[in-house]
């Protein structure tokens, strides 16, 4: 049965919706010993999946609902999708984000026709004042994952992905409330009940993952990551019983690993994702698998420049590329002009240095230096603390 609905569903949205292309990355499968294909939904309709779900569920209203008007909560994506659709259907939105939700969202989503309204620091938050809501004016309630017209619209994906790739070994799937993976599995264990779907989390937001290992629902009273797409506290009940049949596993990542494949992805591939969009791509390595057809989702890319440039530092430090580093020397000529010239020595590009007196631990005969600088790598990294030392100085890694 939910195969068929997933089915009629891609008939019923693909008029509006982008069949986003699936990018082989060499530098992903030399990462993970397997190869892999990108399923590109950064590239969708509004920047990320969520419109499939939310095109299918206000088109499955009636006149009558639809008359009354749509609420939702939605950390960006889902709000941009839900507005979109809304305006396209000629229903009025009213969408509930969060404080905390990047500043392209907000705008993308009244952009796209939507009423925002601000509140709260997580989705959490959010739900409950758009429940309020929905209470409130009599409007319809569009939930971002545990409804079932919504976790059709998701599924096609997974259409799309074994239209393309019959052999596809393993999906890779971010989870926030667990819609996305819950219509992909449902689709892709009806073509092939072989195939492997996983889940990733964030470390900092793992309510589906303690709630997969654990046998039963759990809720967070806090959540804590860059990836604020998938940053949820409590999971759906329904999306939660359709992973615990159909999904094999589910991991999490760091922010650290997210900003990684998020370096990555730019720098080799000339694309951009949201942190939550790169998760999949940062679980890549975790797999402990060789030689297996891999699909990692990248499920949306609307992320502003501010949000970019910290990605791309974090990602730059993870990776060896950015050195930063403290050393007190004597307040004397001559100290810094030294300090300078190993640099060169060892090719380590200077891009920021502060030279203070008042930070040293004997302000009255010494001076601290900070120097931030670009490196080549771990190894680069090395030989550098490895040459200061040798030399007789001692320097303290800041980063």
């Amino acid at each position: 049965m939910h195969f068929k609905k997933i089915e009629e569903t891609r008939e019923k949205i693909k008029d509006v919706i982008n069949k986003t292309p699936i990018l082989y990355s060499p530098t992903f499968s030399k990462l993970s010993n397997c190869s892999v294909y990108m399923k590109c939904e950064n590239l969708q309709v509004t920047g990320a999946y969520k419109i499939r779900g939310a095109l299918n569920k206000i088109r499955s209203l009636s006149d009558d609902e639809k008359s009354k008007g749509v609420v939702c909560s939605s950390a960006g994506n889902h709000a941009q999708g839900v507005a979109y659709a809304a305006e396209l259907l000629g229903v009025k939105s009213t969408i509930v984000m969060p404080r905390t939700t990047p500043y392209l969202k907000i705008q993308s989503t009244k952009d796209f026709g939507g009423e925002v309204v601000l509140y709260g620091n997580c989705y959490d938050d959010a739900f409950l004042k758009a429940k309020s809501i929905e209470e409130n004016n009599n409007s319809v309630f569009i939930h971002p994952f545990n409804d079932i017209n919504v976790i059709y619209g998701q599924g096609t994906i997974a259409l799309e992905i074994l239209e393309e790739m019959q052999d596809v070994d393993v999906i890779l799937c971010p989870i926030g409330g667990g819609g996305l993976i819950s219509g992909i599995s449902l689709a892709a264990k009806e073509i092939n009940p072989k195939i492997k779907i996983i889940g990733v989390q964030a470390e900092g937001a793992n309510a589906m993952e303690q709630s997969f290992k654990n046998g039963s629902l759990v809720s967070l009273n806090s959540v804590n990551t860059i990836a604020d797409g998938i940053a949820v506290k409590c999971p759906g009940d329904l999306t939660y019983r359709i992973i615990q049949e159909y999904v094999d596993d589910i991991i999490t990542v760091s922010d650290k690993e997210i900003a990684e494949a998020f370096l990555i992805l730019c720098e080799k591939h000339k694309l951009l994702a949201e942190a939550s969009g790169a998760a999949s791509l940062a679980a890549l390595r975790k797999l402990n698998m060789k030689d297996k057809k891999i699909v990692p989702i990248i499920s949306g890319g609307n992320i502003d420049m501010i949000t970019i440039s910290s990605l791309i530092n974090d990602g730059l430090v993870e990776r060896g590329r950015l050195f930063c580093f403290s050393i007190e020397l004597p307040d004397t000529p001559g100290q810094l002009l030294e300090i300078s010239k190993i640099l060169s020595e060892l090719n380590a590009n200077v891009v920021q240095l502060e030279h203070n007196q008042f930070k040293a631990s004997n302000r009255l005969k010494n001076v601290l230096l900070e120097v931030t600088v670009e490196t080549n790598g771990i190894e680069h990294i090395n030989l550098i603390k490895e040459s200061f030392t040798n030399m007789g100085f001692k320097i303290n890694q800041m980063y």
